[in-house]
């Protein structure tokens, strides 16, 4: 028996037809629910009635839900890639609330670029939103926020799967591409969380809070405002300890994740090769092989 490796990458959930319009939806209805502000007339009902909106963006969880549904259910999502999702999830579930609270020292996102890395950009958004779905139920923080945050962290966990050189780029700077993707990434998850938040303040905070009769100049400036005095130290935080840990344990995680992924062969198929027949046409010598064929 013969086998041929490839060095192609597995993707254990590929996205398909159905599964790349749900996520085209769920993107577009995500960039209204978290840009709304910025995007809704001064004058408009929704900027009237700015405090009920996260209840009607909490709607956005269903699309969500339908979104992982369909990835899993068209790519015929295996036993072993479920498997290593939970895992995977639960794990990052695990390491949320070591750092709650403590200078934005996270390290649930080291992991989660990791894994969209080895994974591809299908899973990684799978992964994210399972994993932030996983983590409210385990510290409590189910509410209307939660959408928000299944939703950024799908976009940050693809991203990191969609990054260049998925199959060449190895060693140091696969492990500089994705700390700096890691630092760049978390300011992000920060910011999009804070447009979640920043317009349901009211009063309490008249100079950044969002003001549903200011025009989109004078809004940005206070959001600028908001998110340099109330969030920066924790996202640089976050950014900090995501670099540090990508730098020191990105390649054994790496090799872990890869190895593990070529042991379960998410998508291998087997074929055997015709039997080689002797001069009589009897068969001769069973000389036929098996081929383990990998994804090109």
């Amino acid at each position: 028996m013969s086998a041929r490796r490839s060095t192609a990458r597995l993707h254990v959930v590929r996205l398909g037809p159905r599964s790349l319009a749900a996520l085209a939806l769920v993107g577009a209805v995500g960039v209204i629910a978290f840009g709304w502000p910025f995007l809704a007339p001064p004058a408009s009902q929704l900027s009237a009635h700015a405090q009920d909106a996260p209840w009607l963006f909490a709607g956005l969880l269903v699309l969500l839900v339908a979104v992982v549904a369909a990835t899993i259910s068209e790519s015929e999502l295996g036993p072993k890639a479920v498997a290593m999702l939970g895992v995977l999830a639960a794990t990052g579930a695990a390491l949320r609330p070591i750092g709650a609270g403590t200078a934005g020292i996270e390290p649930i996102f080291f992991l989660l670029v990791l894994s969209g890395r080895v994974l591809g950009p299908g899973f990684g958004f799978t992964l994210g939103s399972v994993t932030m779905f996983a983590s409210a139920l385990l510290t409590g923080g189910v509410g209307p926020w939660l959408p928000f945050q299944m939703l950024a962290m799908g976009w940050f966990t693809m991203g990191a799967g969609l990054l260049p050189g998925p199959v060449r780029l190895r060693g140091r700077t696969e492990v500089a591409l994705l700390a700096g993707y890691g630092f760049l990434a978390a300011f992000a998850y920060g910011t999009v969380m804070n447009l979640a938040g920043w317009p349901f303040m009211g009063a309490a905070a008249s100079d950044i809070s969002f003001d549903a009769h200011a025009s989109v100049p004078a809004n940005l400036a206070r959001f600028v405002a908001y998110c340099l005095a109330t969030s920066l130290g924790w996202d640089l935080g976050r950014a900090v300890c995501t670099v540090l840990l990508t730098l020191a344990l990105g390649p054994a995680v790496l090799r872990a994740l890869r190895r593990a992924t070529r042991r379960a062969a998410f998508e291998t198929a087997v074929t055997f090769d015709p039997e080689e027949r002797s001069p009589d046409g009897y068969g001769g010598s069973p000389s036929g092989t098996a081929t383990v064929k990998h994804p090109t």
